[in-house]
């Protein structure tokens, strides 16, 4: 793998930086296969417990690199969808641990939506969110027109995808795209924290909400009650649901080992 992603592991959280701050780390080919090898890496290793995902720079991630999308002997439009971006979102989603999305400045297009697909998102006092596409003729790809009417509800999104006005961090939390805005200050020490926390917490239980809400995006109220009751089971079976009503009846604080 290249050094387009950075890897470091502390404790139960694995941080992945996005690595060409050069190019607002934009994507390259070999940039989102290397993302993608990660994920499968974080997913096969079990002291993997949750993903703090960022980019080093200014930027988040500006999206695909025009300078290769544009490259005649480069890839065409329908592999960089099919082959990079789609992957991504689709591991993100189907990860069994939670993936924090810290955004530190631009997210736009692609890495908008990247970002968008991750379990929480935070950003940064100064970040910002564009809709890109419809300024160079293309259509929201990576998920974003699945994800952000889900948020914000379709006609904020239709506004948001065919205008591409730029939204402040703020503007995005309060509209309910992201979670949470923090300081320059405190962004890089508090949204760190969320996925130690997370990393501490009941990693079956998390795998399993994760799953119904993709889910509840497709199941009517019965079918959705009902994988309720499957995975509820399931998680009563897990020596993190023993522990977690140990801990609540002795009054003490839980130490939950992701099983």
């Amino acid at each position: 793998m290249s050094d387009y992603i950075l890897s470091q592991q502390e404790g139960g959280v694995l941080r992945l930086s996005l690595n060409r701050p050069d190019k607002y780390n934009s994507f390259v080919r070999e940039m989102a296969l290397d993302l993608q090898a990660h994920l499968r890496k974080a997913e096969e290793d079990s002291s993997v417990r949750a993903i703090y995902l960022t980019g080093l720079g200014k930027a988040f991630c500006a999206g695909q690199d025009l300078a290769e999308a544009t490259d005649p002997n480069g890839p065409e439009l329908t592999k960089i969808v099919t082959e990079h971006y789609n992957p991504i979102i689709l591991q993100l989603r189907a990860l069994s641990k939670p993936v924090v999305a810290a955004v530190n400045g631009v997210a736009a297009g692609a890495g908008a939506n990247i970002a968008l697909a991750c379990d929480i998102v935070v950003a940064h006092e100064g970040a910002s969110f564009i809709q890109a596409f419809s300024k160079i003729g293309l259509i929201p790809d990576s998920g974003g027109t699945y994800t952000l009417p889900r948020l914000i509800g379709q006609q904020k999104a239709s506004a948001l995808m065919m205008l591409g006005d730029k939204v402040s961090a703020a503007e995005a939390e309060s509209m309910g795209m992201i979670y949470k805005v923090f300081s320059a200050e405190t962004f890089a020490e508090e949204s760190f924290k969320i996925a130690a926390q997370l990393a501490k917490m009941p990693t079956k239980a998390l795998a399993a909400t994760k799953a119904l809400l993709n889910e509840s995006f497709a199941n009517n109220l019965e079918d959705q009650l009902a994988l309720e009751d499957k995975y509820q089971t399931e998680c009563g079976l897990s020596y993190d649901y023993r522990e977690g009503t140990a801990a609540f009846l002795e009054k003490r604080r839980p130490e939950f080992k992701g099983e």
